[in-house]
Order: structure tokens, then sequence, then C-alpha cells
């Protein structure tokens, strides 16, 4: 993953929102727990589970397959897009935004750094 990144001009660094909550359990997965003010189910995958992380970088994988090791790197609710020219890496920003938009994954903008240039 180093080496793809090593040699381009221009990053944009990005962070998801919320991390594994925004990941729906389905309802036949969903299990209860009890506490004194009732019973309750999460229907969004809680920190904390033992596979919560696995299935949540499956998850990313899924959604940016097509992208991964060509315009973007991730690793859990980090993502990393890269361009060698400044339009290029607006090109594949565009890509990538676009595809949050159509899965409904939500970014942390303040967390977020665009066309960063290292030295």
């Amino acid at each position: 993953m180093l080496e793809r990144l090593a040699g381009q001009q221009f990053y944009c660094f990005l962070d998801g929102f919320s991390g594994y909550f925004q990941i729906p359990i389905a309802p036949e997965d969903q299990t209860t727990f009890m506490c004194p003010y009732g019973t309750y189910a999460y229907r969004r995958m809680p920190l904390g589970l033992c596979n919560a992380p696995a299935t949540f970088q499956r998850c990313m994988v899924a959604i940016f397959q097509d992208m991964i090791e060509s315009s973007m790197e991730v690793f859990m609710d980090d993502f990393s897009v890269y361009g060698d020219s400044f339009d290029q890496c607006l090109v594949n920003l565009e890509r990538m935004l676009k595809r949050c938009v159509e899965t409904k994954l939500m970014l942390n903008w303040e967390k977020c750094h665009f066309m960063t240039k290292l030295r």
C-alpha cells in the first residue's frame, strides 16, 4: 500500500462518521439484551462486538472494490484518495464521494483533508 501511495502528487484523507454504527444488522441477526429500563436490540452494528472490525472492513472493501489499489486505499473508516495530478485526484475523489452517496456512507467532514500535497 505504501508503494502505491508513495509516488502520488495529491492526496485526500477522509474519515468515516461513526464507523461501525453505519452498518445495519439484518433483523434475523439482531440479538436482544435486557437492562433495568427494558429489552433492547441493536439495529446497527455497535462497537465492541468480536467480529465488528472484520465485518466493517469487508463492507468497505465490497463498497470500494473497483477503486482500491487504483485510486484509493481504505482501512476501517479511514480513506486515502490519491492522484498523480490535481485533476486526476479530483476525478478520483468525485468517484469516491458519489459511491458514498449511493451507499449512504457518511463522512466526518471535520476530520477530512482535501488536495494535500506531501513534501
